[in-house]
C-alpha cells in the first residue's frame, strides 16, 4: 500500500522568532519512503534538523518577521495491515524491565499516574494481565470520554480529562498512558499521521493524531484509546512521555498560526510515478 502524506503550515510572526517543529515521519520509517519533497519554506530560509533524546527528528529554524509557510509532501509504503492485536502479550515484571523503559513508568506533566493510581487499581486491578489489561484501559477511556474538537484545551491533564469526561485524541492518549503507568505497565505517548483508510471518511479537516504504545513481552505495542479499533496506515512522527515532549511546534516568541493543512491518503502507483516525473 502507498500512502501520500504531508502538511502546509503558515506562521505569522511580529519579529524574527526561533521555532522547532516535529512534523515529519519518524526516522525509523525512512527506508519505506518512495517519494519525498523535502520540507520547503516560503520565503526561503535555512533549516536544520537534529534528533532529540527520544530519537525524534526535529526541524529548527528562525522564522522571519511576517508570514512563513512550511510545506512537505511524501509517499510512503505501508504494509496495509491494521495495528497488531497481541492477545497473549504479557506484562514484564518491573524488576525485569530494561532501564530505558523505567522513564515511562513515571508520572509526567500531563499523565499524573500518581494521582490516578487508586482509580486505576479500582477499575483494572482484576483485569487479566498483559495485552487484555491495556485493552480494558482503552475500552474504559473510550467509553468514559466524549470526543469533540470543541473540547480541545492544551492545558488539560489526564486527571482533569478523567474528571471532565471530555477531550480530543491527546486527552484519550494521556489518560490511557497514565492508567497504564499506574498499573506498572510502561507507556509512551505518540503522534503522527492517520488517514481514513479502511474506515468511513471523517468530514472534519484532517489533523495530526495521538495514540500510545505499551511495553509488553519485550516490545512496544500500539494502542489507540480514541478510535479503539485496529487502524491501517499509521505513520508515527514522534514519541515521548506526553505531549510536553513532542509538541508539533515550539515557538520561542509570539506567533499566529494562519494556515494548518494536513493530508494522508491512500494512492496508487500511477500517482507515485507522476510525482517522480514532476520532480525530475
Amino acid at each position: 500500500m502507498l500512502i501520500r502524506y504531508g502538511y502546509e503550515l503558515t506562521f505569522s510572526c511580529p519579529q524574527p522568532t526561533m521555532m522547532v517543529c516535529l512534523l515529519d515521519a519518524h526516522p525509523e520509517r525512512s527506508q519505506h519512503l518512495r517519494y519525498e519533497s523535502p520540507p520547503t519554506t516560503t520565503p526561503t530560509i535555512p533549516t536544520t534538523t537534529y534528533l532529540d533524546i527520544y530519537e525524534n527528528l526535529v526541524r529548527r529554524f528562525v522564522a522571519p518577521q511576517g508570514d512563513l509557510t512550511i510545506t512537505s509532501d511524501a509517499v510512503i509504503e505501508d504494509s496495509g495491515r491494521p495495528d497488531r492485536v497481541a492477545l497473549e502479550a504479557r506484562e514484564v515484571p518491573v524488576e525485569r524491565l530494561p532501564d530505558a523503559c523505567l522513564l515511562f513508568l513515571l508520572a509526567s506533566r500531563y499523565c499524573e499516574s500518581d494521582k490516578l493510581a487508586d482509580i486505576a487499581w479500582g477499575h483494572f486491578g482484576s483485569s487479566p494481565r498483559g495485552w487484555r489489561r491495556v485493552q480494558a484501559i482503552c475500552d474504559f477511556v473510550s467509553d468514559h470520554l466524549t470526543f469533540g474538537y470543541e473540547h480541545a484545551r492544551a492545558s488539560r491533564t489526564a486527571y482533569e480529562a478523567y474528571q471532565e469526561r471530555i477531550g480530543v485524541c491527546r486527552d484519550f492518549a494521556h489518560l490511557a498512558v497514565a492508567f497504564c503507568r499506574a498499573m506498572n505497565i510502561p507507556a509512551r505517548y505518540a503522534n503522527g499521521f492517520l488517514g481514513d483508510i479502511g474506515v468511513p471518511p471523517d468530514p472534519a479537516p484532517m489533523d495530526y493524531n495521538a495514540w500510545f504504545e505499551a511495553y509488553l513481552d519485550g516490545g512496544w505495542v500500539t494502542f489507540d484509546a480514541r478510535h479503539n479499533i485496529p487502524r491501517i496506515g499509521r505513520i508515527t512522527v514522534a514519541r515521548g512521555r506526553d505531549a510536553t515532549d513532542i509538541p508539533l511546534v515550539t515557538s520561542f516568541g509570539p506567533h499566529v498560526l494562519t494556515t494548518f493543512r494536513v493530508w494522508t491518503d491512500e494512492v496508487g502507483p500511477d500517482l507515485l510515478q507522476d510525482l517522480r516525473c514532476r520532480r525530475a
